[in-house]
């Protein structure tokens, strides 16, 4: 924690929102509740009830000179925050810049889920360089697996992340698509108390039927964490999604009543 902040701009289309910060990426939340006539306590409620909220503080130095802790937030959760503010409750004179930077937040949340990749119109050159050169890692780790993971899977890889480089959609055969069980599992809509309760036991079962038609074990593909680490993961193809189907109706699909039962 330091004892001096610096004043920083985050920039929202159309206008400029003045934040306090400890000079990483912890920014003073208050004063942008206060900015959009928003009633602190209950935000700071809403926050810490927040799974992707990143919630600390830092010290700064008052109008009075005195040295006070702020309650601050990083740079994430600052961005989804945003995102997630109701602009019918926020200040009548600052609903059209939120309104701008939520539209372009639902754009870019879009081009990343559906596109694979998004690239800010304002992104300055170095940044772009880094994008590149991340693809191009990318692409050598792809060349480097040749032999270790299952050359269908490997081949759709390799396709999405040239196709993110060069900012297009990845053209792929609808069999040789990447598809893995926790994936799998996020579609069957369970809640995330239950996904996590059923998820090793249902990737052991899938594994196994595999095995069982294959008679070989699947390829493993290392899949990038959300917290930065790298973990192996059975490497499927939506050609195998008949086979996690299967497993998924016999030990986890709800029984269907017939009708008239």
């Amino acid at each position: 924690m330091q004892d001096q902040n610096t004043a920083v701009e985050v920039r929202v289309p159309g206008s400029s929102l003045p934040l306090y910060t400890d000079g990483k990426k912890l920014v003073a939340l208050k004063p942008i509740t206060e900015y959009f006539g928003l009633d602190w306590a209950g935000q700071f409620t809403k926050l810490k009830s927040k799974s992707w909220a990143t919630i600390g503080k830092f010290s700064t130095v008052a109008a009075d000179g005195k040295t006070r802790e702020v309650t601050a937030g990083d740079r994430r959760t600052l961005t989804m925050w945003l995102a997630t503010l109701d602009e019918n409750r926020v200040a009548e004179d600052k609903r059209d810049e939120l309104r701008v930077y939520q539209a372009e937040a639902a754009d870019a949340l879009d081009a990343y889920f559906h596109e694979g990749a998004v690239i800010n119109p304002r992104v300055a050159e170095h940044q772009i360089n880094a994008v590149i050169f991340h693809a191009r890692a990318r692409m050598e780790l792809c060349q480097a697996a040749q032999g270790l993971i299952h050359p269908d899977h490997l081949e759709a890889r390799a396709r999405i992340v040239l196709a993110e480089g060069l900012g297009e959609h990845a053209e792929l055969d609808a069999d040789r698509r990447p598809l893995y069980a926790h994936t799998f599992l996020d579609e069957k809509g369970l809640k995330e108390k239950k996904r996590r309760s059923v998820a090793a036991m249902f990737g052991k079962r899938v594994k196994k039927a595999y095995v069982e038609e294959h008679g070989v074990a699947p390829e493993q593909y290392p899949l990038n964490l959300s917290n930065g680490q790298i973990r192996n993961v059975n490497a499927y193809t939506e050609a195998d999604r008949p086979l996690l189907e299967s497993v998924w109706r016999e030990y986890y699909a709800e029984p269907q009543l017939e009708v008239g039962a």
